[in-house]
């Protein structure tokens, strides 16, 4: 069972990707893991792909195409993977396309968890921080239990990270689904796209998920 996980961040993918891996017993792969391993066995595609992360820029397709299907090569993807965090672009769809035939493989299911975006801006920019000892917060899951007091130090001034300011969260939203539009398009025309409500309890967006492979 091949599969490929999509969806807006803050959407809950890493959280049902790990459910998904502890009952059907498939490798989680994500681009992030990928290159951490390559680089570490200081393969010929790992020590290009530091080259450029070393200078804080973007790894080239054709790096991280070749590293994503070394991976899939591997002996643990047997009997299925899970694709999290690739393919990012239309060209690396059609090249994961590519890399299939030549691995004698095919994606199964492409599953998008759907979350609307004002929901993820308020999951997203809801986290606050300690000025004085540098306890974390969320206004919805996880607020001080006496309202503008840290629980850890009594104190009451607080403060955003820019990375989570709701402006912030709603720029890298609209370029997350701009690149997602067109790799959703493409799996829905091959018949592979399944997509579910997220905004819903963690257990209820499982079972629709448990559906979806019971069909496969």
């Amino acid at each position: 069972m091949n599969l490929v996980l999509m969806g807006l961040p803050g959407a809950g993918k890493g959280t049902q990707a790990e459910k998904i891996v502890a009952d059907y017993a498939i490798p989680q792969i994500s681009t992030g893991d990928m290159f951490r391993s390559a680089i570490a066995k200081e393969t010929e595609l790992g020590l290009k792909a530091k080259t450029f992360m070393d200078k804080g820029e973007l790894v080239p397709d054709e790096v991280t195409n070749g590293i994503v299907k070394e991976r899939l090569a591997e002996p643990d993807t047997k009997n299925g993977f899970l694709l999290d965090g690739f393919p990012r672009t239309l060209d690396q769809a059609k090249a994961l396309d590519e890399m299939m035939v030549d691995l004698d493989k095919k994606i199964d299911a492409v599953i998008e968890i759907q979350v609307p975006e004002e929901t993820l801006v308020e999951r997203l920019s809801g986290r606050y921080i300690c000025k004085n000892c540098g306890a974390t917060y969320h206004k919805i899951f996880n607020p001080t239990k006496v309202a503008g007091t840290c629980d850890r130090c009594g104190g009451h001034e607080f403060f955003q990270r820019d990375d989570d300011k709701a402006e912030t969260v709603k720029n890298r939203l609209k370029v997350n689904v701009k690149n997602s539009q067109p790799i959703l398009a493409h799996y829905k025309k091959a018949g592979l796209l399944r997509s579910i409500d997220g905004n819903r309890e963690i257990d209820a967006v499982f079972g629709d998920i448990q559906e979806i492979l019971a069909k496969l």
